[in-house]
């Protein structure tokens, strides 16, 4: 099947599934689209039965998709450039310092957490895996998704103060957490020796601290560039070159292209900025613009989600771990926020339960699933991606529909 054909089957299917869900069910996007896509692949495999051109039709789409490719190497540029884009600079700023904790040692901490529990759970359960790869897990499953949790805040009534925060650790903790991710990957393949420990600290500078100089670049190129025209058409096409262009230049010097994106991002959306680079216009239409991205890129990665089911080993002890490994990343985020939010509780005036809605607003979704899909078979593959799914899924429906309710009784109390 090729490129556009499987393009306009998941736009289709996005389409249709995005209207039962605005015309029914009434959900956010982010988690309408991917219920019912998970519902339509269950369909699918009970028709299967009967008459199984569904199901080879859905899983001939899947085998051509590389989906940790494409969300990481293509769509995430995209969505963290407009989610950026989007997002109070100047609250931002004032809330840098526990952003950068949360996004560092928050997803550190809660990565060697994680990977010591699951260890020592998957060891009581005789399902015996190596420490490193219980480590990988927790690199994996400790960032929270921007994706998701843009999607979902806007329509839960979080106080100003505390989306800023949520939503910029998001945005950063993410490019962190792939670089974590992609550093024990290198500790599990190479093991530690002189060499490899160098190569890792390379590996992290190089990645971090390049991607967010990538970033500055060419939010100040974009900048200097749309201030010398007025032209709303000629200024979207230079917003969006800057992303495709960037993105393009941090793979080949092997730089955080999430960090340079969401960099570029927050320079190029600073009121500051606007109001010297773009007219009323040019403002309308880029934002326009990058909402219609975000959207349909939204749309397209949760049904992508829901159909990526078909490839999960189905195990009794997988489910169970699963299950069991819910409370334990809940439990760990909330050990992970707990010092950086009692460092500038009082200097930055935390709204009151901070810790508990970061805790349960903090959504994982599918830059896990992506990570996960990256581990070779050596790595317990199977194993990791069925306990992922089963938390994604908990984090995006469960945590997802009730963080709004949970602010609301918090307010009242």
């Amino acid at each position: 099947m090729d490129t556009y054909t499987i393009a306009t089957v998941l736009i289709f299917l996005s389409a249709v599934f995005g209207f039962i869900n605005t015309r029914f069910l009434k959900m956010p996007n982010t988690i309408g689209l991917m219920i019912i896509t998970i519902v339509f692949t269950i369909a699918v495999l009970l028709l299967s039965y009967l008459d199984p051109t569904l199901l080879n039709v859905e899983k001939s789409i899947i085998s051509n998709i590389d989906f940790k490719s494409i969300l990481l190497d293509e769509m995430l540029s995209f969505l963290l450039f407009a989610g950026a884009l989007h997002t109070n600079f100047e609250q931002l700023k004032v809330q840098r310092w526990p952003i950068l904790l949360f996004s560092t040692v928050g997803v550190l901490t809660s990565t060697f957490l994680v990977g010591g529990a699951i260890y020592g759970v998957l060891q009581l359960l005789n399902l015996p895996t190596d420490f490193i790869y219980c480590l990988l897990f927790g690199a994996l499953i400790s960032p929270t998704d921007p994706i998701a949790v843009l999607g979902i805040l806007k329509q839960a009534g979080v106080p100003k103060k505390l989306e800023t925060k949520i939503v910029g650790e998001s945005l950063f903790n993410d490019g962190v957490g792939v670089v974590v991710f992609l550093t024990i990957y290198q500790i599990a393949q190479s093991g530690i020796d002189d060499e490899t420990t160098f190569n890792v600290f390379k590996l992290f500078g190089q990645e971090v601290i390049g991607g967010v100089i990538l970033g500055g670049i060419l939010g100040y190129v974009c900048y200097r560039l749309m201030r010398s025209i007025d032209d709303y058409d000629i200024e979207v096409i230079i917003t969006l070159a800057a992303v495709m262009g960037g993105t393009v230049i941090a793979h080949k010097l092997h730089l955080s292209a999430p960090l340079a994106m969401v960099t570029a991002g927050l320079i190029v959306g600073n009121d500051t900025v606007r109001a010297s680079t773009m007219s009323e216009v040019t403002e309308k239409y880029v934002d326009k613009f990058w909402e219609l991205i975000d959207i349909l890129l939204n749309a397209i990665l949760f049904v992508l989600i829901g159909m990526e089911m078909l490839i999960l080993v189905f195990n009794e002890k997988y489910i169970l771990v699963g299950l069991i490994t819910i409370p334990i990343v809940l439990l760990c985020r909330y050990i992970s926020l707990f010092l950086p939010i009692n460092l500038f509780q009082k200097k930055l005036d935390f709204v009151p339960k901070t810790g508990l809605i970061m805790t349960w607003g903090g959504l994982r979704g599918g830059i896990s699933i992506a990570l996960a899909l990256g581990l070779t078979q050596e790595m317990y593959r199977d194993l990791f991606l069925v306990i992922t799914y089963i938390v994604v899924i908990f984090s995006i429906v469960i945590q997802g529909l009730t963080v709004g309710k949970l602010i609301n009784k918090l307010k009242r109390d």
